[in-house]
């Protein structure tokens, strides 16, 4: 693998992370201070929208550590096992995801929480959200130190 590659991916991720932080920092502080109606008229005219960005973003970003893992188990490289770690926490975005988002973000477009509930629910959606943020940072983390390693091969190769 080249430098450029590992730049792309470490970069794509990055970008992934920095909105997912950026989305737990703006969004959804600024959606706990809408009444009931104007976030379900926000929800109901952006929802498909942030869920389309996030949708594409985050399958390319799980991509990124599971390929590297099929290349290091083909090269029998020693960054596998970081690779395989990054591919888990990944693995724990999209389950997260299944477990709690999508039902959630459905039952948004359906505006079915009353008020009291809306907060509630927001509470736990923040909550949700920080855990991935956490599983998205240590994903990158370990594919960070994957790609260092494979990195350092590659000049090893050409070095010697």
């Amino acid at each position: 693998m080249n430098r450029i590659l590992f730049f792309l991916s470490i970069a794509i991720f990055s970008i992934f992370l920095g909105s997912q932080i950026t989305e737990g920092f703006l969004l959804v502080p600024y959606w706990k201070t809408l009444s009931r109606t104007e976030f379900y008229d926000y929800y109901s005219k952006f929802g498909t929208t942030i869920g389309k960005f996030y949708t594409i973003l985050t399958i390319i970003t799980v991509l990124i550590p599971l390929c590297t893992s099929i290349y290091c188990f083909f090269k029998k490289q020693y960054a596998l096992k970081y690779s395989l770690i990054s591919t888990f926490f990944a693995f724990l975005i999209i389950v997260i995801f299944y477990v709690y988002f999508k039902d959630t973000n459905q039952q948004f477009y359906k505006a079915t929480f009353h008020a009291d509930q809306l907060k509630s629910v927001l509470g736990s959606w923040e909550y949700w959200h920080w855990l991935r943020v956490l599983f998205e940072f240590l994903s990158l983390i370990f594919l960070i130190l994957a790609l260092n390693i494979l990195d350092q091969k590659n000049n090893e190769k050409y070095t010697t």
